[in-house]
């Protein structure tokens, strides 16, 4: 990958030549913290001989398991992100997130291509606490987004992903002295195929209604399977068409807004019912982490239930009946409250695992 390195590219202020890139690699293997070490692994991985980057996959475009993510694809993705936003030579750029995830390897991906100036840093819940000096950019996850609100004049640009971003957080967009873009992608795509700018959402306001959609990167075409699902082609992408499990609405050549995943519809009595769509909705009542899921049910064959972390409130249901945000046939059949949802090692809700440990309900 010598060929895309631009010469401007530093770590932690140190100026570092392609040549040198496996002894400092090296370096952060055999003498690094766990996150360094990560960090080395994957700059072993680069300079080495090999086409591509193994990686594991979280199951967005089906089952879970491993990829070869060709290298040249993940230059590709890099260059396009940096045209988007502006991310020019000489940014000075995070590196928040570990570097063993999508987001993280194209965190360095994009330094080492665009000539930035990277920052390393631990990723824990709060990255900007500590930050001596101000960054121009950063990719976080929800949690990392909401600690660094207090932290804003430290930096200029967050890359938002790797969850949905609660309607608590999106209330808390800061309406000037920051951007923060929301990013759609998965593993296979090499990260990110779209974003779109964030912006501060009032309470009592349905996300959608306020949110533009999501825009594909130069280069990216989208469509729609007749499941409703997005295909995306990119002529980087390894995959002439990448189908993914995402219900989306396209409201222009090169936008969509995401409306759920296909695998978590619920059919109840022959309605479709999108959980997803439905937890927008509610989340104006449900103040605590929740979701939506179908069970077996003998009569409807599948049955809305309502999971919710934390405090049991028997009146729920009942609040949910007399408001006016979920049309009748979209009121859950049951509610079940769990002390914790189980969680992914990503640190997204296991839907799945979560139904399987509740066992107490309030039912219709």
């Amino acid at each position: 990958m010598k060929e895309f390195f631009n010469g401007a590219f530093t770590l932690n202020g140190v100026n570092i030549g392609y040549g040198d890139l496996g002894e400092v690699a090296y370096s952060l293997v055999k003498e690094g913290d766990p996150y360094e070490q990560e960090i080395g692994d994957f700059l072993l991985d680069w300079v080495s001989d090999r086409e591509d980057i193994r990686m594991k996959t979280s199951g967005s475009t089906g089952a879970p398991g491993v990829i070869h993510m060709p290298k040249k694809t993940m230059v590709h993705s890099a260059l396009a992100t940096g045209k988007y936003l502006g991310l020019e030579e000489g940014t000075r750029a995070l590196l928040c997130l570990p570097a063993r995830s999508i987001a993280g390897k194209m965190m360095l991906v994009r330094a080492l291509v665009l000539g930035w100036k990277l920052v390393l840093k631990s990723p824990d819940s709060d990255p900007l606490r500590g930050l001596l000096r101000p960054v121009d950019f950063a990719a976080m996850v929800p949690m990392q987004l909401e600690a660094s609100l207090k932290n804003k004049e430290k930096i200029s640009t967050i890359l938002v992903g790797g969850a949905p971003l609660s309607r608590a957080l999106l209330s808390r967009i800061p309406e000037d002295g920051i951007s923060v873009y929301e990013s759609y992608g998965m593993t296979e795509t090499a990260s990110h195929i779209a974003l779109r700018k964030l912006c501060k959402v009032p309470e009592g306001k349905s996300p959608e209604s306020v949110l533009p959609p999501f825009q594909v990167l130069p280069g990216v075409e989208i469509s729609k399977d007749d499941r409703g699902c997005l295909l995306i082609k990119a002529p980087y992408l390894p995959e002439k068409t990448v189908a993914t499990n995402d219900l989306v609405a396209l409201e222009t050549d090169d936008t969509f807004r995401w409306l759920g995943r296909a695998d978590h519809v619920v059919n109840s009595g022959g309605v479709k019912l999108i959980p997803e769509q439905l937890e927008e909705k509610l989340s104006a009542l449900i103040l605590q982490p929740f979701f939506l899921a179908g069970m077996p049910d003998e009569t409807l064959g599948e049955k809305l239930v309502l999971m919710v972390e934390g405090m049991r409130d028997e009146s729920l249901l009942q609040k949910i009946k007399e408001s006016s945000l979920v049309d009748r046939y979209e009121v859950p059949r049951e509610i079940r409250f769990l002390k914790t949802f189980t969680q992914t090692p990503s640190g997204k809700v296991n839907r799945r695992e979560t139904l399987r440990n509740s066992h107490t309900a309030i039912e219709q």
